[in-house]
This record gives C-alpha cells, structure tokens and sequence, in this order.
C-alpha cells in the first residue's frame, strides 16, 4: 500500500499488531491473564514484548478503533486523550456520547510532542507507521516512548495485518485485540463478554449459509464513496473489512490483493462486475446526513459511465452501511456482519435492518 492511500484510506475512514489470528498470538506471560491477573505481557508485529505489572490509568488512543474498545470495556474514566477523533454520531448509540468528552490530542495523528507530552503511560496505536498518517513526519521511537514512561502496544488487526502473509477471513483477530486490552486493562470479565457476543452473532450467520459454498456466494465491492471517484481505493484481503464481507456469505471481489488497501481502475471493477455494491460512506453526524450521502453514492454509480452498466447497479442491488462499521475493528463488525448477510440471504436470516439508524440497504430504492 503506497503512502498517498494509507494517508486517503484513514483520513476518509477515520479507522482503526501481532498475529492477523488474534487467538494465536496474544497475551503472553501473564499468571492470570484469563481473569486480567498481573504481570501481563503483550508481544507486538516485530516480537517485541511489553509488560505491565499493574494496569495503566492514563491511556491515549490513535483512532476510534482503539477508542470503541476502551470505552465497550468501561474504562473511559482512563482515557486522557484521542487521535482520529469520531464524528458526531460516528459510534452507536450511548457510546457516542462518550466518546466526544474524550479530548482530542489531534484532529488526524496525534503530534509528536503532544504525545509525549501527554502524561500517559500507555498508548494504543491502530497504525503499522504514523509517518504515511498524516499530521506526522515521524511518530516517537520506542526509545522516545520509553523516556517518555508510555508504553507503547498495538491493535493487530489493524496495524500488523497489512505484514502478515495470510488474509483476514474472519474476525479472530478483533477478537484478540479485544481480549488483550481487557488483559491490559484489567477487565478481562468484561472483554470476554463482548467476544462471546460477537461470537455468538456471527455463528448464527456460519450456521445459516454453512450450505452455499463459496462458488454460489455472491460477489461483493466495497465502494468507498468518500476516498474519491477518479480511481476507486479496493479493500484488500488484509484489511478487516475482508473478515467481515467473508463471514457473511460474500466473496469480495479484491481478496486477491494482498494488504489493506489499493488503488484500482474502473476498469478492475468492471471486470469483476459484482453482484452486490456496498456504498460505504463515513457517519455524517445524523440520519438525514447519512440518507443523503447514500444517495449521492448511489447517484454516482449510476450516472457514470463506466459503472452504469454493472449488474448491480443495474438491478439496483445495494446496501448503505456505512464505512466505520466495516472497515474499522471492533465489537460493530459482528453485527455488520450479521446486517450483510441478511441482505444477501433474506430467506435465510431475514431483513437487513441495521443497528445504527442507517438502513442496511437492499435492491432499489
């Protein structure tokens, strides 16, 4: 992935680093880390271990990614501070609210010195390298960390996923993020819990479609409205938004490019001609906000010349979930998953009707 899209991709997503399989690589050394029992060791993309003895009481984050989870597992009272801070109305529901009391250190990545400067003792990073961020020429060392008295860990599914040689086919690796800062943080109970929701949601979907196999499944393209209309930005086998569209029963037509994100043509989409476009539009603050961007995606497709004559778009097929949802990790992929899949299979799991106030889409209008 180039830097120009790295910096496209999170800027307009505003998204969220060990194994691309959370299960397999989380928290190590820890005597109960089960329960959230200290020491608790966590290993990063490079195999670098860090130790907490007891657990942080001022945490920053580098995105709303990191930031969802901290606030799902109730330890807002710790967070001191935000990169990438949320749109109004960007997490569902209570969250929401909560998440704009939380001061924002940057309005993309956070400075350098800010950050340093901050007080934490532990920052959460989504990201493999600020320098392609934006706002940065260059994040802190971990020697800088260290002097700093921050300890430094990362989201894998987000910022070590792009480097593993294997594809995010489901959502194991959210699922670890969300376990080892409940390790962190000593909310393991907590952490468990909201895994065991999503495991729950997503199972159902599994045990639904178990039947069609993966030839009969229908074709997918993430349409990502707000990177630009001059050249479409793919979503990779690497990134999240893989895990989520494979869990629901769906074949993205760019699991073969390999990494998070990728410039492509129009040419490449319509050679692949899905079956299914999803118009992924970031959170623009309100119901009708979100109602008009969707149309103004769907517009688009269907005046331009080059897509117009897509199957999709042509019999009118599809769905308006927006960007944050599925391309960001976090307890909300399972219910898009669940949103998905109940669109492309309606006789198997019902009506796609989504949990954010935005309609999970659906052929026509």
């Amino acid at each position: 992935m180039t830097a120009a899209v790295t910096v496209l991709a999170v800027a307009a997503l505003a998204a969220g680093c060990g194994s691309a399989d959370g299960r397999k690589s989380g928290t190590a050394g820890s005597r109960d880390g089960a329960a959230g029992g200290f020491p608790v060791t966590v290993t990063d993309c490079d195999g670098r271990k860090t130790t907490f003895s007891t657990a942080p009481r001022k945490i920053v984050t580098s995105n709303a990614a990191s930031l969802e989870m901290l606030l799902r597992l109730g330890v807002e009272d710790r967070i001191i501070g935000t990169g990438f801070p949320p749109g109004k109305g960007t997490l569902p529901g209570e969250l929401d609210a909560r998440a704009q009391r939380v001061p924002a250190l940057g309005k993309t990545v956070i400075p350098k010195e800010k950050l340093l400067g901050s007080g934490a003792d532990l920052y959460i990073d989504t990201f493999a390298s600020m320098g392609n961020m934006g706002g940065a020429a260059t994040g802190p060392t971990e020697t800088e960390f260290a002097a700093a008295g921050i300890k430094h860990v990362y989201l894998a599914s987000t910022a070590c996923a792009p480097r593993k040689k294997v594809p995010q086919r489901d959502l194991s690796a959210v699922e670890g993020d969300i376990r080892r800062l409940g390790q962190v943080t000593g909310t393991s109970p907590r952490a468990l819990q909201l895994v065991a929701e999503m495991e729950k949601k997503v199972s159902g979907v599994r045990k639904a479609i178990a039947d069609v196999s993966a030839d009969k499944r229908p074709s997918y393209f993430f349409f990502d409205f707000d990177a630009g209309t001059k050249q479409p930005v793919a979503v990779c086998n690497r990134q999240v938004a893989n895990a989520v569209l494979t869990e629901a029963g769906a074949r993205n037509v760019f699991a073969d490019c390999a990494g998070d994100f990728q410039r492509v043509s129009w040419e490449d989409v319509v050679g692949k001609d899905p079956d299914w476009i999803q118009l992924g539009v970031r959170n623009r603050g309100s119901a009708a906000a979100n109602e008009k961007a969707f149309g103004e995606a769907e517009q688009f497709l269907r005046t331009f010349p080059a897509t117009a004559g897509l199957r999709a778009v042509k019999e009118g097929k599809f769905l308006r979930i927006g960007s944050e949802r599925t391309t960001i990790a976090g307890v909300g992929n399972a219910d898009t998953v669940r949103r998905i899949a109940a669109t492309l299979y309606p006789d198997r799991l019902g009506g796609g009707e989504g949990t954010d106030g935005v309609a999970a889409g659906g052929a026509g209008r």
